[in-house]
């Protein structure tokens, strides 16, 4: 215990224990963060349950809403990044924030008016999606910007911690919010949070330039120059593969728990939240033993051995049975939320670190237009088993594809690998 009455020790102890939150547009961007992933939360779990609950859709139309969210990727991704990298970041963000809580208020007002329908909610979705590429392409290009690259471990780790605290809080806020209010009231608590997050991240004082465009530089030229850079480096390329084929079951094994655990196990909209957050509490858990797992492991090696020890967990998420059985395959989806969390700090610290500044729009957007493309194109797969299969087998299946997730990077140089290459490495330079 610190003694109060002895302030030498006291001042070194603290600042080592707030690190970046000490830096006024950091935090910024910090409580952006915080108030839009609860809001996140929010319409993750009221917009499907809106179309299983409120408008009793099929499920293939619940998998087709969870791609919508994600189909923008496919359709924008690539092109975005090139647009990014000609704009300023922050500005990106905050006008992303502010449309789609314009679009998310359309919802409980359609609601309220008795005119809500599936086809309103694929436009919300889809328009979500859009905002969303560019702002979550914005976001992981910025971070460097703004914090440097000797502190985007730390950077990511502690957003990452507020992902994974809203993940905790966040269900059980959502599923209660949802049994009092129904699914589509509730959305309107997001569009109050992304407008709260607007509003953090107008307060950010540091300013970027204004990107240095070449003259005469075209989009698809800059996009091709993405797309080899991910692509053309075998370290990029295997966490790539690996994140890909994570996605693609994943979004399969998401659209239909959504339909599983009402349908099947009978669980209220309160109950669902409640077993969300247990996911969000092995998310809390990764987050605090990301750094002391990799000085364990390395760099490397904690990328491959994080997700292939937790992936196989989902299993028993399918094997669940209304009673206590159902809160057994919740904790294996905690373990799972752990070890995603110490793969991803890993490898987008890695990924931030390695490009260059010019480039960080355009990598950022290749990445994504790969691992949350193929996400929206699992979401309609999964529709496609829960029709001809039913929900309990299409998650057996996407839990078996999730668990094979570590297969790139274990054949890749990753898995002797203990620190991940700097970029003015040869080994790395050598790879692009």
């Amino acid at each position: 215990m610190i003694s109060l009455g002895d302030p030498g020790p006291v001042e070194p102890e603290r600042r080592d224990r707030l690190g970046l939150l000490r830096d006024h547009d950091f935090r910024g961007l910090f409580l952006s963060t915080t108030v839009a992933q609860f809001g996140y939360q929010i319409t993750s779990l009221a917009l499907p349950l809106a179309a299983v609950i409120a408008l009793d859709v099929s499920e293939f139309e619940v998998g087709v809403l969870s791609s919508m969210s994600m189909i923008a990727f496919l359709l924008i991704g690539l092109p975005a990044g090139a647009w990014i990298d000609r704009m300023r970041r922050r500005r990106v963000l905050i006008v992303s924030d502010v449309v789609r809580a314009a679009v998310l208020l359309t919802v409980p007002l359609a609601w309220w008016a008795d005119t809500l329908t599936i086809w309103h909610l694929y436009a919300v979705a889809l328009t979500i999606g859009v905002f969303t590429v560019f702002f979550d392409v914005s976001y992981q290009s910025y971070l460097p910007h703004l914090v440097g690259r000797a502190k985007l471990v730390e950077g990511n780790a502690k957003l990452e911690t507020v992902r994974s605290t809203a993940q905790l809080g966040g269900p059980v806020l959502a599923g209660q919010l949802i049994e009092w209010l129904t699914a589509p009231v509730a959305i309107a608590f997001d569009a109050v949070a992304l407008g709260a997050s607007a509003l953090f991240l107008v307060r950010i004082r540091r300013r970027e330039p204004k990107p240095e465009v070449a003259h005469g530089a075209k989009i698809t030229r800059e996009i091709k120059e993405g797309l080899a850079f991910v692509l053309g480096n075998r370290l990029l390329a295997s966490i790539v593969a690996c994140t890909g084929w994570f996605n693609l079951w994943m979004g399969a094994f998401m659209a239909m728990i959504v339909v599983f655990l009402p349908r099947e196990l009978g669980m209220t909209p309160g109950e669902i939240g409640a077993l969300f957050a247990v996911f969000g509490i092995g998310g809390v858990v990764g987050a605090f033993i990301t750094r002391p797992v990799t000085a364990r492991l390395g760099e490397g090696r904690a990328v491959w051995i994080s997700i292939l020890a937790s992936s196989p967990w989902l299993l028993l998420v399918p094997a669940a049975e209304p009673g206590w059985r159902i809160w057994v395959g919740a904790v294996g989806m905690a373990l799972v939320g752990m070890g995603s969390v110490v793969y991803n700090v890993n490898q987008v610290s890695f990924r931030q670190r390695l490009t260059p500044d010019n480039m960080l729009g355009r990598m950022n957007a290749t990445v994504r237009f790969i691992v949350f493309g193929v996400y929206a194109v699992g979401s309609l797969v999964g529709g496609a088993f829960g029709e001809l299969l039913g929900a309990r087998t299409s998650l057996w299946i996407a839990a078996i594809g999730c668990s094979l997730a570590f297969l790139p990077v274990f054949l890749s140089p990753l898995r002797n690998m203990r620190d991940l290459p700097n970029p003015e490495h040869e080994e790395v330079r050598a790879a692009i």
